[in-house]
């Protein structure tokens, strides 16, 4: 591919490089230190489903890699895509439920809505 795109609406995400082994195949981990609503726009141009969606990243296949780096995601360590969601406060453990994430985290999703909803006011909680 040649040329890289600038990065999508001025955003920019971030995907480790594809090294994590898991049915025949080599996945990256793809991120936003924003917000979720970012992501799921990304991986939606991408053509990543929503079944790629693990708690805070999409695992990502290998074959889709360079093209998030032309669309304008930025390649950084493993470590840094932790540090990165941490720091964003969008991280969420495994021992963590959805429900116990933090409020900046949630996302109000409306029935027959498609696509991430606005952010909920501080406090309020669906479910």
């Amino acid at each position: 591919m040649p040329g890289r795109l600038p990065a999508y609406f001025g955003t920019v995400l971030y995907l480790d490089p594809p090294a994590v082994p898991w049915r025949g195949r080599l996945w990256s981990h793809l991120i936003s230190d924003v917000s979720f609503a970012e992501l799921h726009a990304f991986a939606e141009l991408l053509g990543a489903g929503r079944r790629g969606f693990d708690r805070d990243h999409y695992d990502l296949p290998a074959e889709r890699f360079r093209v998030a780096v032309w669309l304008g995601a930025t390649v950084v360590p493993s470590r840094e895509i932790v540090r990165l969601l941490r720091a964003g406060g969008l991280r969420r453990p495994k021992h963590v439920s959805a429900s116990a994430a933090p409020v900046s985290a949630q996302r109000a999703q409306l029935p027959g809505q498609v696509g991430a909803g606005p952010m909920l006011p501080a406090g309020v909680r669906l479910g």
